[in-house]
């Protein structure tokens, strides 16, 4: 599965990501005052970004985990459980 700029965007908006502007645009989760995850995404617009792979591992998903985030099958909620699953959190 394929990730453009407008997929990722809605995931760390859906998942509640802080965002910053850079040469890229960074995105990190904080839980309980502490950053957990950090990913970031060119500024490619309308394209499949570069790196997919790597921006899939940084949010610690799979492949079915982000097929069903981008399918709106999973919440923030969701996603703090998985993390706390994983044993990230």
């Amino acid at each position: 599965m394929t990730i453009r700029a407008r997929d990722f965007d809605l995931l760390i908006r859906k998942f509640g990501f802080q965002t910053r502007e850079s040469g890229d645009l960074l995105a990190w989760l904080e839980y309980n005052g502490k950053v957990v995850i950090r990913t970031k995404r060119s500024h490619t617009r309308g394209r499949d970004l570069p790196f997919q792979h790597s921006i899939r591992q940084q949010m610690k998903l799979n492949q079915e985990e982000l097929h069903q985030a981008l399918r709106c099958h999973i919440d923030r909620d969701g996603y703090i459980e998985l993390l706390r699953v994983k044993g990230i959190l």
